[in-house]
Formats: structure tokens, sequence, C-alpha cells
């Protein structure tokens, strides 16, 4: 039997393969709410009994939170890994949803057929064009194509509290040659993709104390220091005028790009303009000497996420503030070290306090930047096969965002990862009204059916 007897089965499977998707999309697995604790665990059983109906011997692990699925099939080499993560994320604003969340549907729009319901994109959808593909590979050729283990977090959502643990505890078990990670997308909506660069993150909140409590701005106006004009002067201080960030030695360990990426990436033709345009801007407002795809995937960040302080509410209330806060985010690239730029930050924070003001600080995520090297042996079958496949030369493109989870198999399990996802920028994930193209669940099973096939 051969790769296109397998393809014509996934075909075959479409319908079937639609109704499993839909019935775990029914399950709601939101991980962050104790509320739906019983929920994930019934979304870890379901993945169990369907992949101990294909034939792999697939059990669900304990954590101090929500399970893991773990499951082995197969022989021989290479060893391929498959990461997925079935929790998702709350649904509010409920209101803003067209139908019930859990209450999938496939519906047909202006721009073709949609899966719509939460976690359809992110990720259940993603993690099932996996699975599918290896159901229509065995049905067709009564056996696997290479020693496989599925490893699939139900705290994902919620910041994987459990994740490191478990991997620590579980390394002998869980290393593989390759770890295949299906959390990503196509490239504008259009070009199959595998990512090569993900930004790290640290993210701090701080809280500027002035007076020992509100103040009436006639009273003491002009003569008592305002927290949040020192709060503004710290936030203004982050950026000089060509988009360039002031923390000091916030640009250590970020690299150059390679000739042989920059002309890959200027042949994407991207348009940022359509980009921007979609949200109601039009200037990039990186650092003025970059690209822009430079500025989304291979340059730090410094941005406000949060900042509030006095009075808020309906009305006016002449009050000077007794605090401010702002939350701020760096995304990282190369080999930044967010724990030294967590303490340079601070003390130029702290430099700037005038005599009456101090400074707190609270912690919360710092992981750092990741990257694989694309001369691994596996990387350019796996590109050339989406390339057969979507019919568009695939690309090795970075990432925006942070999926640790990629980084945690290369320091812990000593595992590359491979990143390869079927989204679209309109899935509005973690939003109202997610959904799925039928396209991408389609032909992101067949992918994977052809990325098997070149691996192996």
């Amino acid at each position: 039997m051969s790769l296109d007897d397998v393809l014509a089965r996934i075909d075959d499977n479409l319908p079937a393969a639609t109704d499993r998707l839909l019935e775990l999309l029914r399950i709601p697995s939101i991980s962050t709410d104790p509320a739906y604790k019983e929920d994930c665990d019934r979304a870890a059983d379901w993945l169990v009994a369907d992949l101990n109906s294909m034939g792999v011997e697939a059990e669900k692990r304990a954590t101090p939170g929500h399970p893991m699925v773990v499951g082995h099939v197969g022989e021989g080499k290479p060893h391929l890994l498959f990461y997925g993560h079935y929790d998702v994320q709350p649904v509010d604003p409920l209101d803003l949803w067209d139908r019930d969340p859990f209450d999938p549907e496939v519906q047909d729009t202006d721009k073709g057929r949609v899966i719509r319901g939460r976690g359809a994109a992110d990720d259940k959808g993603q993690l099932m064009t996996i699975i599918e593909a290896l159901r229509a590979w065995k049905e067709v050729k009564g056996d696997w194509p290479c020693r496989i283990t599925f490893f699939l977090e139900g705290e994902e959502e919620s910041g994987s509290p459990s994740l490191i643990p478990f991997m620590k505890e579980n390394a002998e078990e869980l290393k593989a040659d390759v770890a295949m990670i299906c959390d990503t997308g196509l490239f504008e909506s259009k070009t199959p993709a595998i990512v090569t660069m993900l930004r790290g993150l640290l993210g701090e909140e701080l809280t500027i104390t002035a007076a020992n409590k509100d103040l009436h701005s006639g009273m003491f106006g002009g003569i008592a220091m305002n927290p949040i004009r020192v709060l503004s002067k710290v936030v203004a201080s982050l950026h000089d005028d060509t988009g360039r960030i002031t923390v000091p030695g916030f640009y250590d360990g970020v690299p150059e790009l390679s000739e042989e990426l920059e002309a890959q990436w200027q042949g994407l033709a991207f348009d940022h303009a359509s980009f921007l345009g979609d949200v109601g801007l039009s200037q990039p407002a990186g650092e003025q000497d970059r690209t822009p795809l430079e500025m989304i995937w291979s340059r730090p960040t410094c941005d406000v996420n949060g900042i509030w302080g006095g009075y808020t509410g309906d009305g006016f209330k002449t009050v000077l503030p007794s605090q401010a806060h702002a939350k701020i985010s760096f995304r990282l690239v190369g080999t930044q070290d967010p724990f030294a730029i967590r303490e340079s930050f601070r003390t130029m924070v702290r430099e700037m306090m005038p005599e009456d003001c101090t400074v707190e600080f609270k912690d919360h995520s710092a992981g750092p930047a990741s990257g694989v090297e694309t001369d691994n042996p596996m990387f350019e079958p796996a590109r050339q096969a989406l390339s057969d496949e979507w019919q568009v030369p695939a690309a090795y493109i970075g990432c925006g965002g942070s999926i640790p989870i990629a980084g945690y198999f290369q320091t812990i399990l000593g595992t590359e990862p491979m990143l390869v996802g079927f989204g679209k920028d309109d899935d509005q994930i973690h939003s109202p009204n997610e959904k799925y193209d039928m396209e991408s669940f389609h032909k992101g099973i067949r992918s994977w059916a052809r990325i098997l096939d070149a691996l192996t």
C-alpha cells in the first residue's frame, strides 16, 4: 500500500474524523477554572479511549493538577513524539459568542466551511490532525510507520504547572529523535510553515507608592508627588525615539539573522500594511532599522500590558492616588537571559524613584527563547512534504509568541522540537467564536501522513 492509498483513506474518513473532533470539542476542558476539573479528566479519558481503539497503549497519568495522556506504539527508527494539549481557554465573555461554545458545529461561511467551537483551533483540532493521520495509516498499511509516543497535556492554557516535574520524572520514557508540536499556524493563512524561532517571555508587575493614603488634589496638588507621574516617566523611558529598548544590557545575546533565513523571509513578501490594517493600524512601531517580519519574529520587545492608578470610575474624583501600577512584558530572542534582564530592569526603575516614592515588584513569567537548527536531517524532508500537500513552497519562519514546551523538550529531554500547525490568522483563538477551517483540518491530516512517509 502506498502513500496515495493512505491519503485516499484520509479523504474517505473525513466525515467520521470530523464527528470525532466535534465529540471532543463538546467536553468543556477549561484547565484554569477548578469548576471544570472533572471535564478535564473526561477529556483525558476520551483521548485514552480513542488511542486505545487504534491499538495504541495509552493511559492517563496523574499529576498534582490535570492529568497527562501518554501512549506508545510501533518500533524502529525514527522515534517520533507527538505533543498537543486537550485543555482550552475560558469562554468569557459568553454574550459575544454566536452559539454555545461547547456545542460545536460545522458552518458554511463566505470563506468556506469551518468548525466552530472553543478549542477547535487551539488545540483540539490540531491535535486530532496527528491522531487521524496515524489512524488512516494503520488502517491502510496494517502497521505503524515507526516508534511513536503520544504526550498530551491538560494544563497548557493555565501555565503548565505540572509539566516540568512530569517531564523530569519521565525523561527516559519521553526522549525521542524529534518532538512534533501541532500548535502553530500557516503563514498569512496560506503558506505551510515550520516554526524555528520562538520568543521567550519575561513578565514584571510594579507598584509605585508615594503618600500613605490618597490625597485631595486641591490641598496637596503641586507639593505632593503623584506616583502616576513617576510611573509615566518610567514607561516613557523604556524606548528611545527609534523604538529601541533602553534597559541596560537588554540586547546582550540578540543574534542577527543569517543571510539564508533573511532571504527566505524576504521571499515571503509579507504585507505589513494589510497585517496592521486589519486591526486599524498602519505604521510599524518597533525598531525603525528592522523589517516588519524581524520586528515580529526575531527581535525582542517591551510592552506595557496594563496600567492603573487613582480613580477610574464614572464621573470625576480629584484625587492624588497613593499608588500606581503597571504590568510590563518582554519578549526575548536568542540567548537573552530573562533573569539578568529582570534585575537590570528593576535597577533602572529603582534609580528613577524620587525621594518620596518606593517601588515593589512582583514576578510573573520568566523563560528564555528557543530556536531550532534547520540542518537537522528531518527538517528538509518535512518541509518538502508540506510543500507537496499545499502546493506552495513551505517556509521556515519565526513566531512572535512563546511556546515554552518547545524549549523544555530541548533542555529537559535533549529532543529537538518541530513545530508544524495549520491554524489561520482569523481563527479567533482565545476569543469568542473560535473556529478551525475544514481545509486546515483535512489538509492538516494529509500533511502529517506525508511527513510520516517522508521521515520513515
